[in-house]
């Protein structure tokens, strides 16, 4: 039975993750410094969740910073795990632009710390999350592993494309068997509450209109987090020398079809703020999902006329028992 270490363990995707290594028989040692960025109670009601699981005494979750390197040593020295999943980070392109330190602090050092830790534990494989921010403004689409990535347009994509980088240093350097995974526009239940498909939900509930940029002329490759946890455990299972893959669903989703798919499963229109393309944003995403289907055994099976009324199911059931 393996150990796995997961940083950003009470986040959206380490969430998913965390319980579905569980299903898988795994033990799973988390970190989470329950950071302020989006509602704390959110993250905190996860961990319980997670608490409910069958397993859940093969779950330990830690409160600390992964800028606390005293921690991580103590972390190494308690728990002889096998392997690396690094979630934690500061995530977004627009706040970003806005609190440049944190995200060079933490997605930056952060990481590195997370790499030192590897080197000195031995450990069997170092799993980290990039994104598909790295692409940047590209005319290509879809996006392969292969283009072009060093002109990012927002400081996020660029602590994301460090991080690749210096992953890649720490594997030519120590050997670490290391995997990068560049998500898609990531969606589902208990997701973060500043991404679209939550904000939007929340503004159609309460009646107000949904801020709709480059005046709807956008797509994403919108990507259900059940597909993505699939990537991730098939990346955990079976490590590389150094290889970085797309996970997405394969295929870039116009936004108003997103949108409308919400509409659909909340049986309500919303009304549409339309607003110029933001600071640091592109217009489009797409993936390139070959190599992770034929290297990791990816497959991705939720369109968004699936995973969104699924998302919207989970809306009103969480934030109806919160209101109680």
């Amino acid at each position: 039975m393996k150990k796995i270490f997961i940083t950003g363990a009470a986040g959206f995707i380490g969430f998913h993750t965390s319980q579905k290594l569980l299903d898988k028989g795994y033990i799973v040692v988390g970190i989470d410094n329950f950071n302020d960025y989006y509602d704390t109670r959110l993250k905190r009601d996860r961990i319980k969740e997670i608490k409910k699981h069958v397993h859940a005494d093969k779950f330990t979750i830690i409160e600390g910073d992964i800028l606390d390197t005293e921690i991580l040593q103590r972390i190494a020295r308690d728990y002889a795990f096998d392997a690396i999943l690094h979630l934690a980070a500061y995530a977004g392109v627009r706040y970003s632009l806005e609190n440049p330190t944190i995200y060079e602090e933490v997605n930056g050092l952060g990481t590195l710390n997370m790499l030192e830790l590897a080197r000195h534990t031995k450990v069997q494989n170092f799993v980290f999350a990039s994104s598909s921010s790295v692409y940047g403004g590209t005319a290509s689409y879809p996006s392969k592993e292969t283009d072009r990535v060093d002109r990012p347009i927002s400081l996020y994509a660029a602590t994301k494309k460090a991080n690749e980088l210096t992953a890649f240093t720490y594997h030519n350097s120590f050997g670490i068997p290391i995997t990068g995974l560049r998500f898609f526009t990531v969606y589902g239940p208990w997701g973060r509450p500043d991404m679209a498909l939550s904000l939007f939900t929340d503004a159609i509930v309460h009646n107000k209109p949904i801020k709709v940029f480059n005046f709807g002329k956008m797509a994403r490759d919108f990507t259900y987090i059940d597909d993505i946890v699939q990537g991730i455990v098939a990346a955990l299972q079976k490590p590389h020398d150094y290889e970085v893959f797309n996970l997405g669903y394969g295929e870039s989703v116009p936004l108003e079809l997103y949108i409308t798919s919400i509409e659909k499963a909340m049986n309500k229109k919303a009304e549409r703020e339309l607003l110029p393309m933001p600071l640091g944003d592109v217009p489009k995403s797409s993936a390139d999902i070959s190599k992770a289907q034929k290297m990791l055994g990816y497959h991705s099976t939720t369109p968004v006329e699936v995973g969104v009324p699924k998302f919207i199911e989970w809306y009103k059931k969480y934030y109806t028992s919160r209101q109680t």
